[in-house]
């Protein structure tokens, strides 16, 4: 009863284990890549970088403050010492004294840009759609490395499977051998070359079980944890529904140009003139009275405020050449982009002529198993009636082994080339 029940559990776990598919191992795989973080640093560096345009817009303040010393001021002209005689004798005019002092403070808000702080929001979001592509294609990337591991461990997988199909069938006809040898039949050379050939099938087990486990692990440090099963899960066959491709090396190129196209707009509002208002306000001496400041050295409150306008002209020197050399930049964006469509264009082409040749190779497959089967079974009963040697015999059985792998191996590498085209598509 005991026995029973561990059977049962044993059932029941063996049933839970679903295999690994291709899609979960993306998805970890995307998860756990170091440079996913990244798209959360581009979105806090754009905030940031949109914070500060809009910043342009609010009233700047500057505190100042300083002393000094001069070696002349103005002083009270003399053709005026008549009439201040006439005045109050307790009114006396000197000149400013020499050392003077002030503390002030600048307001100032800007009116018009020239379309500065535009252009400065439109490089911030053109930087970060840029950087976002670039970890788009990154990530692309590694969907290429995950799908390669994935399918090389389902065919490596296939070689483990038909190798030890192989083992079985020369321990069986080694068992086989060696009652003929018993009986006179057969001779010990033809046991030894059946034993030979299970040896070094046996090596060739160990070899591939070595290259999988090592893409098994390599596998696993991709998704970030270990395999669920021992199996991976065989992909379903997809159906290709466009061959225009929309791999992200485009969206990257589009985003270099919107930058660039940001760019200029920077360019051309630096030759813009700039307006706005102004205020400044400061306590000190001389003030704003240089008559008042000549009768008395107290410090005095003074404010002025007005409309400013400043014109950059120098900019106007090196604005042709910049937009040149932005020309010059999106014409090279452009023979890139020509280039990427060329490249995918002839790989595409590449990938889906693989995929027509394994499609022909698998209507054959299944008559080619057929047939080396049979002629396999037949063999051994001809060794048993001692009409054909050993040698012969391991000649089928190696056929046999050969066409079941090739069965096998090209349904895995159908499946691969078709997601190998699909990712080249971006579907």
């Amino acid at each position: 009863m005991r026995r029973l029940a561990i059977s049962f559990i044993l059932i029941l776990l063996t049933l839970s284990v679903k295999a690994q598919s291709l899609d979960e191992c993306r998805r970890l795989a995307r998860e756990h890549y170091p440079e996913i973080r990244q798209y959360n640093l581009v979105a806090k560096t754009e905030q940031f970088n949109l914070s500060n345009a809009a910043k342009a817009w609010i009233p700047q303040f500057a505190i100042s403050g300083q002393a000094t010393y001069q070696s002349a001021t103005p002083t009270f002209p003399e053709a005026f010492e008549t009439l201040m005689k006439m005045q109050d004798d307790d009114v006396e005019m000197t000149e400013i004294n020499k050392d003077q002092y002030k503390v002030a403070i600048d307001i100032s808000q800007t009116i018009w840009d020239g379309g500065y702080s535009k252009a400065s929001r439109a490089i911030a979001r053109a930087e970060a759609a840029e950087q976002r592509s670039r970890v788009d294609v990154s990530l692309y990337d590694l969907q290429a490395r995950v799908d390669g591991l994935y399918f090389g461990i389902l065919l490596l997988d296939e070689r483990v499977e038909q190798t030890k199909a192989m083992i079985d069938v020369l321990n069986s006809n080694l068992t086989r051998m060696r009652t003929y040898l018993k009986n006179g039949v057969a001779l010990q050379s033809d046991v030894d070359m059946i034993e030979a050939e299970l040896l070094t099938a046996q090596q060739q087990l160990g070899v591939v079980e070595s290259s999988l486990a090592s893409y098994r692990r390599m596998l696993e440090i991709f998704i970030g944890q270990p395999l669920t099963s021992d199996k991976l899960e065989r992909p379903v066959e997809k159906v290709i529904h466009s061959y225009t491709s929309s791999r992200p090396e485009f969206a990257l190129l589009e985003a270099q140009e919107n930058r660039l196209a940001a760019q200029k707009m920077a360019i051309n509002s630096s030759v813009r003139p700039r307006l706005g208002l102004f205020a400044q306000g400061y306590y000190g001496y001389p003030g704003m009275d240089i008559f008042k400041s000549m009768t008395s050295p107290d410090l005095t409150f003074n404010a002025i405020v007005g409309v400013r306008m400043s014109w950059d002209i120098s900019a106007f020197y090196t604005r042709n050449n910049n937009l040149k050399k932005i020309d010059i930049a999106q014409q090279q964006i452009a023979v890139q982009r020509d280039l990427l469509q060329f490249n995918t264009q002839m790989l595409t082409t590449q990938e889906d002529g693989e995929i027509t040749r394994l499609r022909k190779a698998i209507e054959n497959d299944a008559r080619i198993v057929e047939l080396r089967r049979s002629v396999r079974i037949a063999a051994e009963s001809k060794l048993q009636n001692g009409v054909i040697d050993a040698t012969d015999l391991l000649r089928k059985i190696g056929d046999e082994t050969t066409a079941i792998l090739n069965c096998n191996i090209h349904e895995i590498e159908l499946l691969q080339a078709i997601y190998r085209l699909k990712h080249t598509l971006n579907e």
